[in-house]
């Protein structure tokens, strides 16, 4: 049996360039196809979270009412106090803020059907908007608007 060295600076192991260049066209492909797609799903889970956070804020408002003879309560900190037995209104220690950043905001004395009007005004932060920069309460999430 006869053993073959090789030469030395020589290599058979590794990729050629033309493999190279297919695995990355693939990715390419592949990256044109799925970022789009994240993208569009991200701004819709960060409008669902926001959702969820001003239901649970509402009903907390609504349990507070109910335990405080239909009083409203000043702002949101006194529904993550904890009371004589150590529970609170809401199960965070704090309070949420939306999925951009900023915090929900409380009007007591709103226009909704309730009484008060729990808002927050989307990806940029500011009044109006539409898409991702949509303004919303619990009033139009409870109407099924939004």
């Amino acid at each position: 049996m006869k053993i073959q060295r090789r030469r030395p600076g020589t290599s058979t192991a590794g990729f050629s360039l033309a493999e190279l260049m297919v695995v990355i066209v693939i990715i390419g492909l592949l990256a044109t196809v799925v970022v789009p797609n994240v993208v569009s799903k991200l701004s819709t889970a960060s409008i669902s979270k926001a959702k969820a956070d001003i239901t649970a804020l509402d009903s907390a408002v609504e349990s507070f009412q109910i335990d405080n003879a239909s009083r409203l309560p000043e702002s949101f900190e006194i529904l993550v106090e904890k009371d004589e037995f150590g529970a609170s209104y809401l199960k965070q220690t704090t309070l949420p803020k939306d999925p951009w950043g900023n915090e929900y905001i409380f009007e007591p004395e709103g226009s909704g059907d309730s009484g008060y009007l729990i808002w927050t005004y989307g990806a940029d932060g500011t009044q109006g908007g539409e898409g991702k920069n949509l303004d919303f309460n619990n009033q139009m999430i409870r109407n099924g608007e939004v």
